[in-house]
This record gives structure tokens, C-alpha cells and sequence, in this order.
């Protein structure tokens, strides 16, 4: 036998060997389990924080844009408001911005919903063996991490400016969680709507509300400095029931009673608009498909 035979008679052997061993057997997962539901909804999670991380307008707008306007509401209005209300303005201001970015992101992750829609993106994941929600709940997973980035850079900020927890560890903790739950249902009402509405109408929209919400609420003043027939609802629209929880969990005050009322404005939006973004979802991504 010659070298060649010699060195190919393993190789014949332990082909025919590893034909006969059968492979192990693998259980199929159906497409629309909740265990892959919970890995593609990661998956598409990661993607839009890698595409976002990449985009420097979401980074102005998320991380440079509340900053500076915080630093900038410290100089111009801080000590008139400490004045009038007898407490340190960077409390209510801190709050105010980290809800103030929460919106304006939400925007911003709208905006790239369209693109994706008008690229054919969804589409395409849409005919992928990937969970019908995983597009959705990885988009509002991705807010919720959004949303807590661009709450812990605020808050550093504030703290160099004066923002101290008053209240303790877990009061801080609690304080961090509003705008997380606020921003995620937010995110709910822009998908929604980002999903009836085109582009510069979205952001008109959504432009409307926020200028709204930013300036008739109780971060700027109590709610004493509003006309008597205006005060009722600047007290309960719900960006003034976060500042006012906020505000308790960190400097000091009532707590229950604006906690409450936000939890509530948050879990009746998600409730209002989660079967329009749902059905809104799914018809973008079969257009696009």
C-alpha cells in the first residue's frame, strides 16, 4: 500500500463512521414563542441602541440638548424661581428636562420608524422568521434604555449644579424610574401616531404637545402663579404629576398623591394607544413587505 492509500484509509474510515453516528436532534421553537420573543425583542433592543449610539442628532438630542438646557434654565431663571417659591429651582428643573429629553427622543425614534418603513426594513424583518412583537416591544425596550441614559447624564449634570438626594438611595431610585415609565409611555402614543401620520406632520404634532407640556407646568413655577382658572390643570396634566413625585423623592414634599396620578396618566396611555401602535405596526410593516 502507498503512502497516499495509507494516509486516505482514516479518513475513509472515519467517514463512514461519521455517517453512520446520527446527528443529535434539535426541538424546533415555534416562531411565536415567548422565549423567542423575549431574544429577537434583544435583538432588535441592541440594534436601534447601536443605530442610535451612530446617529450624532440623537446623540445632541438625547444627551447635549437637555443638558445645556438645563445649565442654561440654572442660569437665567434659577434664582428668580428659588425667590418666589423659597425652594433650590434645580429640583423641579432637573425633573422637568429629563421628561423634556424622554419626549423629544421619543421623536427622534419615530423619525427612524419612517425610514425604516420607507426603506423596506420592516418589511423585510416582517417575512424573516422573527416574533410579530419582537419589532415593536424591542423598539420600546430600546426607549426605556434611551430614556435611563439620557436620566442619569441629567442628573449628573444637576448634581453639579446643586441637585442632591435628599430622600435616600431608594427615594433616588424611584425618582429615576419616573421617567423611564413616563418616556416608554410616551413612546407608545408617538408610535402610534407615527404610524397614521407622515413625517413633517409627525413632528408638528408632536412639537405641539411637547411646547405645551414644557412650559404650562410646575417646573417652571408652582402652581399658585397660574391664573385661578388655569391652575386646576396645570396641577394634573401629567408632566406636572412626575415633577411634583420628582420633586418629592428628591428635595422633599408630598410623594403618594402625584406618584399615583402619573402612574395613572402612564398606564392609560399605554392602555389608549397600544392596540393603535399594535395595528399600526403591523400595517407598515406589511406595506413595507
Amino acid at each position: 500500500m502507498s503512502s497516499v492509500e495509507a494516509t486516505m484509509a482514516p479518513i475513509e474510515e472515519t467517514d463512514k463512521i461519521s455517517w453512520k453516528t446520527p446527528l443529535p436532534e434539535v426541538a424546533a421553537t415555534p416562531e411565536n414563542s415567548l422565549r423567542n420573543w423575549f431574544t429577537h425583542s434583544l435583538i432588535q433592543c441592541k440594534r436601534l441602541l447601536l443605530v442610535w449610539a451612530r446617529d450624532p442628532a440623537t446623540t445632541i438630542q438625547t444627551l447635549v440638548y437637555p443638558a445645556l438646557t438645563l445649565l442654561m434654565f440654572k442660569i437665567v431663571l434659577g434664582k428668580s424661581i428659588t425667590s418666589y417659591t423659597g425652594q433650590p429651582s434645580i429640583y423641579a428643573q432637573m425633573a422637568l428636562l429629563t421628561l423634556v429629553a424622554a419626549m423629544s427622543g421619543a421623536v427622534v425614534s419615530a423619525l427612524g420608524f419612517k425610514g425604516e418603513k420607507m426603506s423596506g426594513l420592516l418589511g423585510r424583518f416582517w417575512t424573516m422568521p422573527i416574533h410579530r412583537a419582537a419589532g415593536l416591544t424591542g423598539r420600546l425596550l430600546a426607549e426605556a434604555v434611551r430614556v435611563l441614559v439620557t436620566t442619569l447624564f441629567v442628573v449628573g449634570v444637576g448634581l453639579l449644579l446643586g441637585f442632591r438626594f435628599n430622600q435616600g438611595p431608594l427615594a433616588g431610585l424611584a425618582l429615576i424610574g419616573i421617567p423611564v415609565l413616563f418616556g416608554v409611555a410616551f413612546a407608545v402614543l408617538v408610535t402610534a401616531l407615527a404610524t397614521v401620520t407622515e413625517g413633517v406632520m409627525l413632528v408638528n404634532i408632536i412639537g405641539i404637545i411637547n411646547t405645551l407640556l414644557m412650559f404650562f407646568n410646575t417646573g417652571f413655577a408652582p402652581a399658585i402663579a397660574y391664573p385661578p382658572w388655569l391652575r386646576s390643570t396645570i396641577q394634573n396634566q401629567p408632566m406636572s404629576c412626575a415633577i411634583d413625585a420628582m420633586r418629592g423623592l428628591s428635595y422633599g414634599g408630598p410623594v403618594a398623591e402625584p406618584l399615583m396620578k402619573t402612574v395613572l396618566w402612564t398606564l392609560g396611555l399605554i392602555v389608549v394607544f397600544a392596540y393603535p401602535a399594535v395595528r399600526g405596526y403591523r400595517r407598515a410593516a406589511e406595506t413595507g413587505a
